[in-house]
């Protein structure tokens, strides 16, 4: 009875999926927000699903079965080393450099095993917000003043932002740490469990490596050998399982399959759903969604109090593919928009999205959703007030 009904949960996000990923959209004559929603929903299940969330579901899985619940309290725990803790949540989220959805099973990965909510929002935030190549590229099209302040920034925000999260909920912190504490630790190899995550790591990361690199560079001979670098750490794998099911450890790799489709059945369909929405109400980049891009552009003109909170919260509420917002803040900045609602929008957009939210809220709950993401548009406008002010 279990079995079929994890079935019919199963081909209902697949039909759903695959209505989006096959739907036609030979519409030109008749554009409207509608249309836009299901383009942007199309657009995503075509371009994050296959390599970018399944990916990270099957990693998330692992995270939860295979990584020593020691090893995660340890250096991510709420009893850590504070400067370690956050040190490894911001680097490991800016090594991934994913956009604000796919970083969501790896945080659920890591909070569920045990990171402290600090660090662990250290890591949400770091992901899709310190991204090297975004850095690089704003500094190329928007200026090196505002790559340098989105760098520092959000480097700054990840760690604070971490902070105030476990300051804020320091007694419900302290209740999970006894809860999660309770519970067996796997007799799956550790270093097999590593060996597992980085090759995962290596086909999430390279699949979707950009070409945006100059011919020649090193980023570049990455890209041009990306699907034989993924292929052959996808076979590495694949042998690897093989030999750990001869030793006997298939319960391990049951629960890893469980584990596995109990993050994509909590936020494949929420992600799809505030894609949606977000088409609905933004549209996509160069397209009118319900509220015109006319009313955007005047409201972030100038460096006011009232313009860098609405880039922040713009941004906050729009969904952004990895590097996309350089062109759309190319565009805005062509037509009036400040320099401080740009580092706004830059601080908070890549960071959250209204998909994005939804999921954190059924990780964390509403209340340090709420917090979290308040955290984020307010500092991101204030650090936008600010470097307007000089620049």
């Amino acid at each position: 009875m279990e079995l079929k009904k994890e079935l019919k949960i199963f081909l209902a996000i697949l039909g759903v999926f695959l209505l989006a990923f096959f739907f036609p959209m030979n519409l030109e004559h008749y554009k409207n927000p509608f249309t836009e929603a299901l383009y942007l929903t199309r657009w995503y299940a075509r371009e994050h699903v296959i390599l970018c969330l399944v990916p990270a579901f099957f990693i998330a899985g692992a995270i939860s079965v295979f990584l020593s619940q020691n090893a995660v309290m340890k250096y991510l725990g709420a009893e850590a080393n504070r400067v370690i803790a956050y040190l490894v949540a911001s680097v490991s989220g800016a090594i991934l450099a994913v956009c604000s959805c796919t970083i969501l099973p790896l945080f659920a990965g890591i909070y569920k095993r045990g990171a402290g909510l600090g660090p662990a929002s250290a890591f949400l935030y770091s992901g899709p917000a310190i991204n090297v190549l975004a850095i690089i590229l704003t500094g190329t099209v928007l200026g090196s003043e505002l790559a340098i302040a989105r760098g520092v920034g959000a480097v700054l925000f990840s760690i604070v932002i971490g902070i105030l999260m476990a300051f804020i909920f320091q007694k419900d912190e302290k209740e999970r740490k006894s809860v999660s504490m309770i519970g067996n630790e796997s007799s799956f190899p550790i270093k097999t469990g590593g060996i597992y995550l980085f090759l995962m790591m290596i086909i999430l990361v390279i699949a979707n490596w950009s070409g945006s690199y100059s011919k020649g560079s090193f980023g570049y001979i990455i890209f041009e050998y990306k699907w034989w670098i993924s292929g052959g750490s996808l076979v590495l794998l694949l042998i690897i399982i093989l030999f750990t099911l001869k030793k006997g450890f298939k319960d391990e790799h049951i629960e890893w399959n469980n584990s596995t489709w109990g993050y994509a059945k909590q936020i494949l369909p929420l992600l799809l759903m505030g894609v949606l929405v977000a088409g609905l109400l933004l549209g996509r980049p160069g397209n009118e969604g319900l509220i015109p891009t006319e009313w955007v552009t005047k409201s972030v003109g100038g460096n006011s109090i009232f313009a860098n909170f609405f880039a922040s919260i713009v941004g906050a509420f729009m969904y952004f593919a990895t590097l996309t917002e350089i062109p759309i803040l190319q565009g805005l900045m062509a037509n009036g928009m400040g320099k401080g609602p740009a580092l706004a929008l830059l601080l908070a957009g890549p960071a959250l999205s209204l998909p994005n939210m939804l999921v954190i809220r059924s990780v964390l709950g509403t209340k340090k959703t709420v917090v979290f993401v308040s955290l984020v548009i307010v500092m991101a406008a204030f650090s936008g007030f600010v470097y307007g002010s000089f620049f």
